[in-house]
């Protein structure tokens, strides 16, 4: 739990604030993940503070939630490409992915449990950025992922927006 809070603390999530008037706190909780090691005798645990996004409403808390997925066709065809060219396939992992995607809406969620502040049990947390769990932040996601590309001079494919391309000369 202690390293999600360092992600969230690093990553400028939320700030503590009095709840306005007329918004609502969301309730939030800990996944806890046992990850098997190799090689080692102990498993490794992982948390990760989710919020409870099925109690989010359309209009008050979000709008638009469609995020596109890549399509099997397009993983299909860059595989096939790449080995008939014999180009080398390289993948990467995004840590705490969805924590990266900027909020457009007011959020507002209860004090994380087991991390209250002493002296300000009665403020909630504004979210700044996405928590997993929050129905919109898949889409926040590939906003902010699709305007990293954009900006590095990648462009989408028309037939799919998950699959970007750059010409080199």
């Amino acid at each position: 739990m202690h390293e999600e809070m360092k992600s969230l603390h690093k990553n400028n999530s939320y700030e503590l604030m009095d709840l306005p008037k007329g918004k609502r706190a969301l309730k939030n909780k800990w996944i806890l993940k046992r990850k098997p090691e190799p090689n080692k005798s102990q498993p490794r645990y992982n948390a990760r503070l989710v919020v409870k996004g099925f109690s989010q409403k359309k209009g008050i808390d979000f709008e638009k939630i469609f995020s596109p997925m890549v399509k099997m066709f397009s993983i299909r065809v860059v595989l096939g490409l790449a080995a008939s060219i014999n180009l080398e396939i390289e993948q990467l992992d995004v840590k705490t992915t969805f924590l990266h995607g900027h909020l457009e809406e007011e959020i507002y969620i209860e004090q994380l449990e087991g991390f209250t502040i002493k002296g300000k049990e009665h403020l909630v947390c504004r979210l700044k950025k996405s928590l997993y769990g929050l129905i919109q932040a898949p889409r926040q996601w590939y906003k902010k992922f699709d305007s990293f590309m954009v900006k590095h001079g990648y462009d989408r494919i028309a037939s799919d927006h998950c699959v970007f391309m750059k010409k080199f000369l």
